[in-house]
């Protein structure tokens, strides 16, 4: 019976869960006396549906329940009539033998009666308890079924309401998405219904939230609980009183619906704000207060640096004039706007008298692209070209467009540039921009010069490599050479050494800046040059008037930084300031993402540029205002003794920083914010080192030899290089038998000379003619020369790139045949861009490569050697780059380092090596750069056997032992 009951109590208590939502126990035996006192199914159903409001008698889930409540109720009826009989059937027994004594025994009549009786009584208990157990539980069950229906219903309310609103910020969201992608885009006609039908959608809702229906039922207010207030008189309360009864009254009969809860509002807030003064104090907007940064920086206004105004009215009449000219007298208006051009006539009087001149003025000032203009203007182009040399291929490329553009011809005609890899001119050209390295390559197919009767030298403070070789070749060629006019031009004041240099030549300089430039110093030194940065451009960007921003930085690495942090600082404040455009530029970034700086800036916006120091002379940006100046710059430099080069973050020159000061005040009074003191500027150096002093020399020797000059130890250079590093590099081209013994060039170091690459990889190219695959080694090398801008991780998919870059090194053949696969793959998809772009590949870069190779193919040809393709011996190309890198070896320690065997120096490859992981026993490397560790670039596994074979003159056995020659993975070394 206990049993039977437990189970049926359990079995109703988990239906009324399923039903209801909740159980009780009372509740439970409520409905189990419910269907005991039940006539029909029917008969409980109705009972349930009155009882428990929540049920519904139609609800299918109540019928089958009381269908199954009715098969058990009966069975356990039966056990309690079974248990009925036996207590009845025991009382009679012990009656019975209680009575059997007796002489008159009870009747059968009597027994059937008393038994009655107790069965009656026994209802009677029942009844009670049910009828107790209703009333207990009703009020409790009616309270709380009330109070989950109102909640159901409340929180439904909530819910359609948030999801309604929720559901008319996504449509606005996806029309105003789709109206961004897709503009100026041309749309289909599906597609342009599907958008009209959005927006008409979404301002139905609109007016709809809009036109809400004001119920015109008055009802009574509660007044405002004037009684609390301390000193109210009479009038004010009945005053109060009739004021609640006028609110109602609005025009047109309806009354105001939000009059009450306005008025509770603010009443509340009232109530809620402490005021002090006087009550008709003017209040005061947050638009009266500037915006604050936790951070700030105290600068000091140290100088004020004098623009060039004599003439500022006369150019804003030609600026002025020329608005409503054409193109091309637009274009000479703006030329006669620059600074130079007022010394027209004093510059060509100066180089007419004169056959070399030195000539000084600002970046900016119009000194690149106009004196070749004059010149030519001039006749000077009668006699011969004039060639402007310029330190960067980009500036080159630059300029040479400005200059045919403002003279109306078509570039690599009348104007043309030459740059490494690229000639584009033709024979009609007379002005001729070009590298400093592209010079120094036409001495050696013409040492005098004779085609050029004109010859500049621009941007010469840069002091490059090439520009101080230029020096000492151009200033013997103007000695033998009256005829030939030499202008060294330079954007700094420190012209003197190079006067003292040519002869002492004549300065002529002339002032580039219009306008004037406000100097600012921190009070104190900075931690932290970046977060010191951010705040400035945030401090800018919020107090300073109207004008775009210039920021240099080291390298690509702090670029994005910088910009992921001003993203993230200005995302959270939303409207309270106006937008700030981030314009990164590095080399590695695609070329689509570069020319947006050029791009103009939005009206009540700010553009914000985050370079390098390539921008101090190479770049020209309109709009600038503010320049932010760290101080600092990634310098490289060269150590003979160990043959690595470091790439280490230094202190830029008293030169760089005035540079870089010279961006602003270009188009309106600038601002220079220097982020460091004026003790730290006084301590820095007054130029920058020259290259010459910090670089492989090996290159520049092969040169200097291929133009006859023996004696390097007595060439006329402006700052002579370290006799270590001389000695360094003649004994690197004699290992690759460039050079003989006695010093001189050989046939081998003559084929080498006629490549424009690194004297290694030179000879590498050379050597693959032995091994049958110069077809693959000059893809190679093109790679190789477009540096490390083949790849490019974002920020948001760096896993995937490195997957895709990955895909390229399977088989563990080497970051070398890796740059090869890269190349063929593209080949073989008839040089895709979209391949590019699943490739995390840039497909500028690429093209660059095909550039280099086209011409590296044509060059074979020239020094004799036959184009082979050998693509499945992967050993016979390894062989041909041992052969150029072979003193590029490096053996594997037992610590998961290696050393290098000549000279012996601790190294580790990059981590983004495809050899990374795999860590061979001997390794070939491009090169070794010096940055947190000493890492080996672009590394391949070699067999030690090759270095004695290919270069026994520079390895001997000893230097190729090894204990051992399985490879080794990471895990295994972290493990010894």
């Amino acid at each position: 019976m206990g049993s039977s009951s437990d189970s049926l109590k359990t079995w109703v208590s988990d239906q009324l869960m399923s039903m209801l939502g909740y159980s009780q126990p009372t509740l439970v035996q409520y409905v189990i006396a419910l269907a005991k006192q039940a006539t029909s199914t029917g008969d409980l159903v109705n009972k349930l549906s009155v009882e428990c409001g929540s049920l519904s008698s139609s609800s299918d889930t109540l019928h089958a329940f009381t269908e199954e409540i009715f098969t058990r109720v009966p069975l356990l009826l039966d056990d309690a009539d079974d248990d009925d009989e036996k207590r009845r059937v025991k009382r009679r027994t012990i009656t019975g033998d209680e009575e059997g004594d007796d002489d008159g025994s009870e009747s059968e009549e009597e027994r059937l009666v008393r038994d009655q009786r107790e069965e009656q009584l026994e209802q009677n208990i029942r009844n009670r308890d049910v009828i107790g157990a209703r009333k207990l539980m009703e009020p409790v069950n009616a309270l709380e079924q009330d109070d989950i229906t109102a909640l159901r219903r409340v929180s439904r309310q909530e819910y359609l309401k948030k999801r309604e609103e929720k559901k008319v910020e996504e449509l606005r969201d996806d029309i105003e998405d789709e109206e961004y992608l897709f503009d100026g885009v041309k749309l289909t006609e599906a597609e342009y219904g599907e958008l009209r039908h959005k927006k008409e959608l979404y301002e139905i809702v609109k007016k709809k939230k809009q036109s809400v229906e004001v119920d015109d039922t008055r009802e009574y207010k509660i007044p405002e609980a004037y009684d609390q207030e301390g000193s109210v008189n009479q009038e004010k309360r009945f005053d109060v009183a009739l004021k609640r009864c006028r609110d109602q009254e609005c025009v047109g009969g309806k009354m105001n619906p939000f009059a009450e809860q306005e008025a509770w509002e603010d009443y509340q807030i009232g109530k809620a704000m402490l005021k002090y003064g006087s009550k008709n104090k003017r209040q005061i907007s947050d638009d009266d207060y500037q915006f604050v940064f936790e951070d700030q920086i105290d600068f000091i206004k140290t100088s004020v640096v004098d623009g060039y105004n004599t003439d500022n009215e006369e150019v804003s009449k030609l600026l002025e004039k020329s608005k409503a000219k054409s193109a091309l007298e637009r274009l000479q208006e703006e030329r006669k706007s620059l600074p130079i051009y007022s010394y027209r006539d004093e510059l060509l009087q100066a180089i007419q008298d004169y056959q070399v001149v030195v000539i000084v003025g600002e970046t900016g000032s119009g000194k690149t692209t106009q004196i070749p203009q004059y010149l030519h203007e001039a006749g000077y182009t009668k006699r011969g070209k004039i060639g402007c040399t310029q330190p960067r291929r980009v500036a080159a490329m630059s300029v040479a467009a400005r200059v045919s553009h403002e003279m109306g011809v078509k570039l690599g005609h009348e104007v043309g540039y030459s740059i490494r890899f690229e000639d584009c001119t033709s024979e009609k050209t007379v002005l001729k921009y070009m590298t400093d390295g592209m010079l120094l390559r036409e001495f050696l197919a013409e040492p005098d010069l004779e085609s050029y009767s004109v010859l500049m030298v621009d941007e010469a403070h840069e002091r490059t490599l090439s520009t101080d070789i230029l020096f000492g070749l151009v200033k013997d060629v103007a000695r033998s050479r009256p005829d030939l006019k030499l202008l060294i031009s330079s954007a700094t004041l420190d012209a003197e050494k190079f006067s003292d240099f040519f002869d002492s030549a004549p300065i002529f300089s002339f002032p580039g800046r219009r306008y004037p430039i406000e100097i600012n110093y921190t009070k104190a030194p900075e931690a932290d040059y970046l977060d010191a940065a951010i705040f400035t451009v945030l401090h800018i960007h919020v107090k300073e008037e109207p004008g775009d921003i210039f920021v240099f930085l080291t390298g690509q690495e702090e670029i994005e930084t910088v910009e992921e942090n001003l993203k993230h600082r200005t995302k959270g404040l939303g409207t309270k300031i106006a937008e700030l455009i981030i314009c990164p530029i590095y080399a590695n970034l695609p070329i689509e993402l570069q020319s947006k700086i050029f791009e103009p800036t939005p009206e009540g916006a700010r553009k914000v540029v985050l370079a390098t120091n390539i921008a101090e002379t190479s770049l020209t940006i309109d709009g600038i205002k503010y320049v932010i100046d760290p101080g600092f710059c990634k310098m490289k430099s060269y150590n003979p003794r160990t043959g690595m080069e470091s790439l280490l973050v230094a202190p830029i020159s008293k030169a760089s920083a005035n540079q870089r000061k010279g961006r602003a005040g270009r188009t309106g009074p600038g601002k220079c914010f220097r982020l460091y003191t004026v003790c730290s500027y006084n301590d820095l150096e007054d130029n920058t080192t020259p290259e010459i002093k910090r670089t492989n020399l090996a290159n520049v020797v092969l040169i200097l030899k291929s133009l006859g000059i023996h004696d390097l130890l007595k060439f006329d250079f402006m700052d002579s290089p370290t006799p270590e590093a001389l000695m360094e590099a003649l004994e690197l081209l004699f290992s690759l038998n460039a050079l003989n013994e006695r010093g001189e060039l050989t046939m081998l170091g003559r084929r080498m000379a006629e490549f424009p690459l690194d004297p290694m990889l030179s000879k590498a190219i050379v050597a693959s003619d032995k091994y049958k695959c110069s077809d693959e080694m000059i893809s190679i090398a093109a790679m190789l020369s477009v540096g490390n801008s083949i790849f490019y991780r974002p920020k948001d998919k760096q896993v995937h790139a490195d997957n895709a870059r990955m895909n390229f090194h399977s088989g563990n053949v080497g970051d070398h045949i890796a740059l090869l696969n890269v190349y063929n793959s593209w080949k073989e998809t008839g040089y895709s861009t979209q391949w590019c772009y699943e490739n995390y590949v840039q497909v500028r870069s690429m093209k660059r490569a095909r550039d280099i190779r086209d011409q590296l193919e044509g060059l074979l040809e020239r020094v004799g050697i036959e184009l082979t393709s050998n693509a499945n011996d992967l050993e016979s190309i390894k062989k041909a780059i041992t052969s150029g890198f072979f003193p590029h070896s490096a053996r594997l320690q037992t610590n998961g380092s290696y050393r290098t065997v000549k000279p012996p120096q601790a190294a580790h490859i990059h981590p983004s090596s495809g050899l990374a992981q795999v860590l061979p026993r001997w390794v070939l490397y491009h090169e070794l750069v010096l940055t947190t560790k000493a890492y080996m670039r672009q590394v391949t596994e070699l067999k030690r056997e090759w270095l004695v074979d290919i270069a026994p003159h520079w390895y001997q056995l000893k230097d190729a032992e090894d204990s051992g020659t399985k490879k080794k993975s990471r895990g295994e070394m972290k493990r010894l």
